[in-house]
């Protein structure tokens, strides 16, 4: 990577005990894309962006961001959505009132452990309810939109209101994600797959170019551990989500409006702090699940070699592993990850910011609405 930047420093925090940090190293890959990520990422820290924290560390099973939590934090998010309802703006611009009547509790959105655990479809204990968690991201869609079509009741919906509407899904696919973890600690503890998505509020988002797009044929679908990924920048489906959610259905019109192919990058990325699982290594299920994928893919006249597909992750990067946390052993890596989910501060090429904020802090909420009213304005005007 001549002349090109060449890694980015991570500081990491207890959320609880702020004083107690750790830090990782990035070393990028030799790519374009790795050198035009780090250019959006040095502009999200010059511009002050704000990190999504709320929505950060996911498939951890030990956080304080536990079950309980998670459904108190819906709940307030429906509150606020139904007292909106209660102001009659929707129904004034022609919209059908919009009431969600669910009440989460933990014994709501997962099968207990009183109930069989295991991975055979009759053992549901510390299983996700999809039923529950389908409904709620469908209100999601509904209140939301995507992001080239938002949906008229998040134009209409005041500040707070599109913060609710938008914890709809993040704290869903939390949910799914720590649900999945904890299942994992009780039956395989060594295949459960933490991640850390770094994301930032309004951050710049730019166009993937052909040269770009290459990391989806060099790398697919493989995510290593202490791997680096462009985080996924967009609403919606991708064809591998729908291939597996929706037990490889055909690619009808109507199945083909959910999906969307990833246009854009940004300076945000993802970490995987999960066991490598590569196609063609030792893991048959994993050989097995892609090949049945791609074969769906050619039955419904797919090319699996189409870039705009976005088929796969594009890697940005790998954690150093000894210089970071001393160990290359997987399980004492995430132990020290699990004391330490909190983002302090990033730094690339002499451009740093700390982020001195957590979700735990009293007014975290009303920051980050506060942050996002131009984002909020700009989409009422759409």
């Amino acid at each position: 990577m001549s002349g090109g930047i060449r890694s980015v420093k991570v500081v990491l925090r207890n959320p609880l005990v702020k004083g107690d940090q750790v830090d990782y190293n990035i070393e990028l890959t030799d790519s374009q894309l790795a050198q035009d990520w780090t250019q959006a990422l040095k502009k999200e820290l010059i511009k002050n962006r704000l990190i999504e924290k709320n929505f950060c560390f996911m498939g951890f099973p030990h956080t304080p961001r536990n079950l309980t939590y998670l459904c108190k934090e819906l709940n307030d998010a429906v509150y606020r959505i139904n007292i909106f309802n209660r102001t009659g703006v929707w129904e004034t611009m022609g919209l059908q009132p919009f009431v969600i009547e669910d009440y989460f509790v933990p014994d709501g959105v997962r099968f207990g452990d009183e109930y069989p655990i295991g991975w055979n479809e009759s053992n549901l204990g510390l299983g996700v309810k999809h039923e529950v968690m389908n409904r709620l991201h469908n209100y999601f869609e509904i209140l939301q939109g995507t992001v080239e079509n938002l949906s008229s009741y998040y134009k209409y919906a005041d500040y707070d209101t599109k913060y609710a509407i938008r914890q709809l899904n993040n704290i869903c696919h939390e949910i799914e994600n720590l649900c999945l973890s904890q299942r994992k600690q009780a039956t395989a503890p060594e295949w459960i797959r933490p991640s850390q998505i770094t994301t930032f509020l309004h951050a710049d988002r730019y166009h993937l170019t052909d040269e770009h797009r290459q990391g989806f044929l060099d790398n697919g679908y493989d995510r290593v551990f202490s791997g680096v990924y462009m985080h996924w920048t967009q609403i919606g489906k991708t064809l591998f989500e729908v291939f597996r959610d929706e037990h490889a259905p055909e690619l009808t019109d109507t199945v083909c409006e959910a999906i969307t192919e990833l246009k854009y990058f940004s300076g945000e990325f993802d970490v995987e702090w999960g066991k490598s699982v590569v196609h063609g290594g030792a893991h048959e299920w994993h050989n097995k699940q892609m090949d049945e994928f791609y074969l769906w893919l050619q039955t419904n006249n797919k090319d699996r070699t189409n870039t705009h597909l976005s088929l796969g992750y594009l890697p940005l990067g790998q954690v150093n592993l000894s210089t970071s946390f001393g160990t290359l052993h997987e399980a004492t890596v995430q132990q020290i990850l699990s004391n330490h989910l909190d983002i302090y501060k990033i730094e690339v090429d002499g451009i740093s910011n700390t982020f001195d904020y957590c979700w735990s802090d009293y007014n975290y909420k009303q920051m980050q609405i506060d942050i996002m009213r131009p984002g909020y304005d700009h989409s009422s005007r759409g």
